[in-house]
C-alpha cells in the first residue's frame, strides 16, 4: 500500500498527529470552489451550496488554527463574481454578513484575527460595517490571521500596488516596494495554495504571492471539504522539496 493510500484511509486523529510532527505551512490559501455544483447535483438552489460551504469554512478554520497555521486566506468572492445573477450575489452578501456575526465570539475565544483584502468599497454597506466591527474587535488576537479575499482579483492587486509603489518611490521602484503595497502586506509569504472541486487553475487569485507557493488540487467540492481534506493537503505539502531555484544539495547544505 502506497503512503498516499495509507494516509487517505487514516483517521483524522492519525493524520493530525502526522501533520503536527513536521513543520506546517505558515500561510495557507484556499480557492473554495464547487458550492454551486454541489447544490445542483442534489437538486438544490445554488445558495444552499454556499450556505453549506460556510460550514466548511468553520471546520477548516478551526483545524488550521489547531495545527499551528499562522495565516489562512480564503477566496470568498472574486472581482469577477459581481457578474453573477443579482439574486445570487445578494444571497452571498447576506450569508457573508451572517457568517461574520455568527463567528465573532468564536474568533475571540480562539484568538483569531480577522482580516480582509480586495476592493472592499464595492461591498454593500452592511457587509463593510460587519467587517469593520469584527476586525476591530479581533485586532489584538494573535493565534492565527483569517483573511477573507472579497471583491478580490490578483491582477487588480498588482495594479493597485504598482500605482502605490510608483507614487511613493517613483517609477524605478523595486520588487520589495510593490510587495509592501499589495493588499496582503504584513502576512507571511504564501506557502500552500489549495483549490477544491477538481479544477486546476488559480483564477486570478494571489498571482504575485503564488510565485513560490506549492499547489494542491483536491477533487472534493468545497461544501464537502473538511478536516481530513485540509490535513491531506498539508501532508502533500510536507512531502514536497521546496528548492526556490536552487539544487536539492544546495538546500540541504551539501555544497
Amino acid at each position: 500500500m502506497s503512503p498516499r493510500v495509507s494516509e487517505e484511509t487514516s483517521s483524522v486523529q492519525e493524520l493530525e498527529s502526522r501533520v503536527k510532527a513536521r513543520p506546517v505551512p505558515r500561510h495557507v490559501a484556499i480557492i473554495m470552489d464547487g458550492n454551486g455544483r454541489w447544490a445542483e447535483a442534489r437538486g438544490l438552489p445554488r445558495v444552499l451550496g454556499h450556505r453549506e460551504g460556510s460550514e466548511a469554512v468553520r471546520a477548516v478554520t478551526r483545524t488550521a488554527r489547531r495545527i499551528g497555521v499562522q495565516a489562512l486566506t480564503l477566496y470568498a468572492f472574486s472581482s469577477e463574481n459581481w457578474a453573477r445573477p443579482d439574486e445570487e450575489v445578494g444571497a452571498l452578501m447576506s450569508l457573508l454578513a451572517e457568517f461574520l456575526e455568527s463567528e465573532r465570539a468564536e474568533m475571540m475565544r480562539n484568538g483569531i484575527r480577522l482580516n480582509a483584502i480586495g476592493d472592499l468599497e464595492r461591498l454593500p454597506d452592511v457587509v463593510r460595517e460587519k467587517l469593520a466591527s469584527v476586525r476591530a474587535e479581533t485586532t489584538g488576537n494573535t493565534a492565527m490571521t483569517l483573511t477573507l479575499a472579497l471583491s478580490y482579483g490578483g491582477r487588480q492587486d498588482i495594479v493597485q500596488a504598482a500605482r502605490r509603489a510608483a507614487a511613493e518611490k517613483g517609477p524605478a521602484f523595486e520588487a520589495e516596494d510593490l510587495e509592501a503595497a499589495l493588499w496582503t502586506a504584513g502576512l507571511p509569504e504564501l506557502d500552500l495554495l489549495v483549490r477544491t472541486s477538481g479544477e486546476r487553475r488559480i483564477s486570478n487569485f494571489l498571482l504575485w504571492q503564488c510565485a513560490y507557493a506549492e499547489l494542491h488540487f483536491s477533487e472534493v467540492l468545497w461544501p464537502d471539504f473538511r478536516e481530513r481534506e485540509l490535513l491531506l493537503a498539508i501532508r502533500d505539502f510536507q512531502g514536497r522539496e521546496r528548492r526556490f531555484g536552487m539544487t536539492g544539495a544546495q538546500r540541504s547544505g551539501r555544497t
